[in-house]
């Protein structure tokens, strides 16, 4: 009887899953994507954000020994992808591992290199990093599959008052023109229908080149002109040409939006997100909410 226990036992141990003894460990590149990682997996995860000082400039971030220790010890590791965190591609491949996962999020988005890498201003890249995020940890960690799920289906109800301010906005403003340093807001200006003008400028700022004369000349005249109702101003990148423009923008009376590559610290994804939308309504000459 005694043995026919220990065989019943030990039959229940394979049937049904152990919990981790301590949270997944995930490695987010960028804060915004720590912060989707930690929305889904709650306290059965543990995740380190390496991008997360909105006072740096992310083109010019030196990931530290620290980053690849981090990277070493991950289960699974998030990533931006289409040549904006090319530094945590190398890490991973000096820190081979078999166990290690990884989720590129401008891949799940359907961009490429070339492509601009400011994926996470798509709230349908977000959504799409959510549902695969519950998808991997409950093939990780099958005894919190229900956890996973809920805390995904809490993160798309958060989400659905950006998608109606996105359509209240866009139902606003389409068709006005608007510029920017860099094309950080690039995604979001689509989703909104605004005509974004000067993306051979942004492009050259953004891959750290000296725009052309002829760029430089349009968007100076843009400004001056007033043609565009709005300037997106990237604030985490400072100095040169960019500031020349913020200051003909500030005499020229076209209002100035402040828009940045890292989320800042106290706020979730979506209620990032509506505080720019609001910035940039009340610049648009938008009603208040």
């Amino acid at each position: 009887m005694r043995h026919l226990l220990s065989i019943a036992f030990a039959g229940a141990i394979a049937v049904f899953p152990t919990a981790h003894a301590e949270p997944i460990r995930i490695v987010a590149a960028e804060s915004v994507y720590g912060d989707i990682c930690r929305q889904i997996g709650g306290d059965d995860v543990a995740v380190v954000s390496v991008l997360a000082d909105p006072a740096v400039d992310p083109h010019a971030f030196e990931p530290s020994a620290s980053t690849a220790r981090h990277v070493a010890q991950a289960r699974l590791v998030v990533f931006n992808g289409a040549g904006y965190d090319t530094w945590m591609t190398k890490i991973m491949a000096a820190a081979t591992s078999s166990s290690r996962e990884t989720i590129e999020v401008a891949r799940l988005a359907g961009r490429k290199p070339g492509d601009n890498p400011h994926v996470w201003y798509d709230p349908s890249a977000v959504s799409a990093l959510a549902a695969e995020l519950a998808a991997r940890l409950s093939r990780i960690d099958p005894v919190h599959r229900a956890g996973y799920a809920a805390r995904l289906a809490a993160f798309e109800a958060s989400m659905r008052p950006l998608r109606a301010r996105i359509a209240a906005l866009r139902a606003r403003h389409a068709g006005k023109a608007v510029t920017a340093t860099e094309p950080v807001f690039e995604y979001m200006a689509e989703a909104l229908g605004l005509e974004m003008r000067n993306r051979h400028f942004q492009l050259a700022i953004m891959n750290e080149t000296e725009p052309s004369a002829k760029d430089i000349a349009a968007f100076e005249s843009d400004l001056r002109t007033r043609i565009v109702q709005t300037l997106l101003f990237n604030t985490q990148t400072r100095g040169g040409i960019a500031e020349r423009m913020r200051a003909i923008a500030v005499a020229s009376g076209v209002p100035i939006v402040g828009v940045r590559e890292t989320e800042p610290p106290g706020l979730d994804y979506p209620h990032w997100m509506l505080r720019q939308l609001d910035d940039l309504d009340r610049a648009l000459g938008g009603r208040q909410r």
